[in-house]
C-alpha cells in the first residue's frame, strides 16, 4: 500500500472534559483496529503526562463490550491534563514514542491540545522518525476554528438548554429574578444555547449576555427592570466571561493553567455579584436568586445529544484513516456543514496551525443590537447539533366562573 507506515498508535486526551469525548476515543480505537499497519494500540493516561512518563495502557486488551460502554460515559476515560509542553518536554515524549516504535499520535482535546499536537508535530519532523500527528477536536465552548462546530458543544448546549428550561420553569412557579452562570471565557455559544428554551412568549432567558459585547452594570440592571416591568419575573442567563468596554472581566480568578487560560468557573463569584447588584436595584423584598452551572455543563450522564455522540466518534474515525492514508503527515479533522435541511456534515482534514492557539467569536450577526440576546439565525444553526428537547406543557387555566 503507498505511504504505509508500519508501527503502534497512542491516544490521548487533554482539557475539558465533555460527554462525547469517550465516542472519539472508541472512534479511534476501533478504526485502528481495522488497519493492518497499526499495530499497539496505546492509551496515554492524562494525555501529555502520560506521554512524558510512558504511562501507556494497552487499548487492544478491552473488549467491544466496554469500548461501548465507556463511548457512552461521559468524561475523559484515559483522564485528561491541562498542559502546555516546553520543547525539552516534547524532545522527551519524542523519544518515548520513538523507543516505542509509535508512528501515530492521535490527541482529542481543543486549541490548546491542537497547539501541542502541532508542536509535537514539528519537532517530529526534525528528527528522523516519521510520525503522523492528528489533532481530535472537542471542546464545549465550540470556538475552534476552522470548523463549523466542535464536538462535545452540541451535549452541552443540550443540558444548559434542559436545564434553562426548569429554571424558567421554577421562575414561572415562585416568580423572582433568576441569574444563570453559564461556561464560556471568550465565546459564548453555550451560554447563546438557553435561548433553545423558549416556548411560550413568556420563557426566558429573557436576557442573555455574552463575552462578545462590552458588560455594563447599569445597562443590565435597566433590561432587568424592563423585564420584570413586562413579566412580572426575569431570568438571565450570562457568560462567565462577561467583561466591561475596556476588556477587563466582570470577575476575574487568580488561577492559571500552563496555556494562560484564567479558571472562571471554580466558585459562583460572578452570580453573586450581579445578584447584588440586581438587589439593591430593585429595592427590599425583591426575590433575587443565582447559579452557576459550572461543570455540571461538561460532563452530564444521560443527556448526550445523539447528533454529538455521532459526530464525536465520526471525526475519531476519520481521524485514522486520514494518518494511514499518508496523503497528510499531521492535521486536525474538522466539520463542514452541508445542509441545514435536512442536516448534513462531512469531514475534512485542516493544518494544525489552523487550529492551535486560536479561537473564534460568537458571530456578531447572530447577537441582537442592544446586545442583551441572540437572533433566530443562531437558532436555526444550533438546533441540529442539540436535538430534542424535553416536552414541558402549561395548564390551560381556564377559569371557574364566579359564585352568582
Amino acid at each position: 500500500m503507498p505511504n504505509e507506515l508500519k508501527g503502534h498508535a497512542v491516544i490521548g486526551q487533554s482539557g475539558g472534559p465533555t460527554a462525547v469525548i469517550n465516542q472519539s476515543l472508541v472512534g479511534v480505537v476501533e478504526e485502528a483496529r481495522r488497519h493492518g499497519c497499526i499495530d499497539g494500540i496505546y492509551g496515554a493516561l492524562h494525555g501529555v503526562r502520560g506521554l512524558l512518563d510512558d504511562r501507556l495502557i494497552d487499548l487492544r486488551a478491552e473488549s467491544a463490550a466496554t469500548l461501548e460502554r465507556v463511548a457512552a460515559t461521559p468524561a475523559s476515560a484515559l483522564g485528561s491534563v491541562r498542559k502546555k509542553p516546553t520543547r525539552e518536554e516534547c524532545e522527551r515524549i519524542a523519544s518515548n514514542l520513538r523507543e516505542r516504535g509509535v508512528r501515530y499520535v492521535f490527541y482529542i482535546g481543543g486549541n490548546d491540545s491542537a497547539e501541542t499536537a502541532h508542536l509535537l508535530s514539528e519537532l517530529g519532523r526534525g528528527t528522523g522518525h516519521e510520525l503522523r500527528v492528528f489533532h481530535v477536536p472537542k471542546t464545549i465552548d465550540n470556538d475552534l476554528l476552522v470548523t463549523d462546530h466542535c464536538p462535545g458543544f452540541g451535549s452541552a448546549a443540550r443540558f444548559v438548554a434542559a436545564a434553562t428550561m426548569g429554571d424558567n420553569l421554577d421562575n414561572r412557579s415562585l416568580p423572582g429574578v433568576k441569574i444563570n452562570v453559564v461556561m464560556g471565557r471568550h465565546a459564548g455559544f453555550l451560554t447563546a444555547a438557553t435561548a433553545l428554551a423558549r416556548i411560550e412568549p413568556d420563557d426566558g432567558p429573557h436576557l442573555v449576555y455574552l463575552p462578545e459585547t462590552a458588560f455594563d452594570v447599569g445597562r443590565f440592571l435597566d433590561d432587568v427592570s424592563r423585564v420584570v416591568a413586562k413579566w412580572k419575573r426575569c431570568v438571565v442567563a450570562v457568560s462567565e466571561g462577561i467583561h466591561d468596554a475596556s476588556g477587563r472581566l466582570i470577575v476575574e480568578g487568580r488561577e492559571k493553567d500552563s496555556h494562560g487560560n484564567v479558571q472562571l468557573s471554580g466558585s459562583g463569584a460572578l452570580g453573586d455579584l450581579l445578584a447584588d447588584h440586581v438587589k439593591r436595584h430593585l429595592g427590599e423584598g425583591a426575590r433575587v436568586r443565582a447559579d452557576t452551572f459550572g461543570y455540571l455543563q461538561r460532563s452530564f450522564p444521560g443527556f448526550a445529544s445523539e447528533v454529538d455522540a455521532s459526530e464525536a466518534r465520526r471525526v475519531g474515525i476519520d481521524a485514522v484513516k486520514a494518518a494511514v492514508s499518508g496523503q497528510h503527515d499531521s492535521g486536525s479533522i474538522a466539520l463542514r456543514r452541508t445542509s441545514n435541511s435536512p442536516y448534513t456534515v462531512e469531514t475534512f482534514v485542516t493544518p494544525l496551525a489552523s487550529v492551535a492557539k486560536n479561537t473564534k467569536s460568537f458571530p456578531a450577526e447572530w447577537i441582537v443590537p442592544a446586545g442583551n440576546d441572540v437572533t433566530t439565525g443562531w437558532l436555526d444553526y444550533v438546533r441540529p447539533l442539540v436535538g430534542s428537547l424535553p416536552d414541558v406543557a402549561q395548564l390551560a387555566r381556564v377559569p371557574v366562573p364566579p359564585r352568582s
